[in-house]
């Protein structure tokens, strides 16, 4: 066995690791998050109850042009980064087309280890799989945006007597769920998105993509969890913590 074969099968392994390490993390986070968010105040938590507040004063409204323009809003921020998956997909198959010319690039660069072209194009088909998961979930959430839209054109009105109170509550609490669920399908999306700047590293050295990962945990955690935006919201009286509908 020649030093060049004992390096690229080092290199395969260390490769390999790296990309264990990135998937527990950004699965596990995911998992943490989740459970996490059950039982102690957060982003997702926090931001359903005051759905929940926005639903139940939109049925004490007679014009709701600006709710619908709310709506309308969200969606479209979820649509621009649908799109920019989209072209984002298409470039990673354009650099896939020219593996060789990549490596070259890559090569002047300092701290940059010497990879096969193989396992430069498996990198590429990972980070591929990633936008194209982050497709699916901006796609989704669009189509659960256009569905609160659906329930907000059945919203009762002031005026309706036969609607009781019961199914006013019902009804708020309904859409506010949508929204969350919505809005849940975003945040994986843009989760996607931190994780996917966190493997560019990967192309430069294992051991720096695995520490950027860790580093992307932290800073999503400190914004979940411990962001001051989180405080502003929580200085308001509330019942909290309250699991949003995707964590119950």
């Amino acid at each position: 066995m020649t030093i060049s074969s004992i390096l690229n099968a080092e290199s395969l392994w260390l490769n390999l690791f790296a990309f264990c390490w990135f998937m527990f993390c950004w699965v596990g986070y995911t998992r943490y998050a989740w459970h996490r968010g059950r039982d102690t105040a957060c982003l997702a938590s926090v931001l359903h109850l005051y759905r929940k507040d926005w639903m139940s004063r939109l049925l004490l409204r007679e014009q709701r042009i600006a709710d619908a323009s709310l709506i309308s809003n969200l969606e479209r921020n979820t649509s621009f980064f649908a799109s920019s998956t989209l072209l984002i997909v298409a470039g990673l198959i354009t650099v896939m087309g020219a593996t060789d010319q990549a490596q070259n690039l890559l090569r002047d660069l300092p701290f940059v280890a010497e990879v096969s072209r193989e396992i430069s194009e498996i990198k590429l088909l990972i980070m591929l799989g990633i936008f194209v998961y982050a497709f699916f979930t901006f796609s989704w959430a669009m189509r659960q945006y256009n569905f609160a839209s659906v329930l907000f054109g059945s919203a009762p009105l002031v005026g309706e007597k036969h609607v009781s109170e019961i199914e006013r509550k019902a009804f708020s609490s309904r859409a506010a769920k949508v929204l969350s669920m919505a809005a849940h399908s975003f945040n994986l999306g843009l989760r996607s998105y931190y994780f996917a700047l966190a493997m560019l590293s990967w192309f430069i050295n294992p051991w720096v993509f695995m520490a950027i990962t860790a580093g992307v945990v932290y800073v999503l955690y400190r914004r979940e969890f411990k962001s001051e935006v989180l405080g502003v919201l929580m200085a308001t009286p509330a019942h909290f913590p309250e699991p949003p509908p995707e964590q119950q």
